[in-house]
């Protein structure tokens, strides 16, 4: 299996910026690699509650990872702020793969990138659920 190139920042459609913590880095000095899909995670909800499509309360359709993959490049560590770029790769019927690319502040070149599979499913059945015309339109700006 062949490791993808690195991407520049222009390959993204929104950044979130998230400071490194201290509990963040493990013993090697750097963020350990668990924390990243944390950050994955960050920058995909940001998105979605400022875009008004997503109420941790209350949402109808809950998006549940079934997938997550990340190449790492660079190490991140303490006290790094970590812009947090993100795209839409593909839209399916109650799916989204969002792409993710981690730039170590001010950096072109992204540190780590990886994706992030949501399914979409009613909140109380846990059956698929198409993806409503908001989501749409909130994910549009993002393809």
């Amino acid at each position: 299996m062949s490791k993808p190139g690195r991407l520049a920042r222009g390959a993204y459609r929104h950044f979130l910026s998230i400071p490194t913590r201290w509990m963040d880095n493990d013993i090697y000095g750097h963020v350990n690699n668990v924390v990243y899909y944390s950050y994955f995670d960050t920058v995909v909800n940001e998105y979605l509650l400022r875009a008004g499509v997503l109420d941790l309360g209350s949402s109808d359709a809950i998006g549940l990872v079934v997938e997550t993959q990340c190449n790492y490049f660079a190490s991140l560590a303490f006290p790094d702020r970590v812009d947090a770029g993100l795209r839409v790769a593909s839209l399916g019927t109650s799916s989204v793969r969002y792409d993710i690319g981690l730039f170590r502040e001010g950096e072109a070149e992204a540190a780590a990138q990886g994706h992030f599979v949501h399914v979409y499913v009613d909140r109380e059945t846990r059956r698929p659920k198409a993806l409503s015309d908001a989501m749409r339109s909130a994910l549009a700006p993002l393809e």
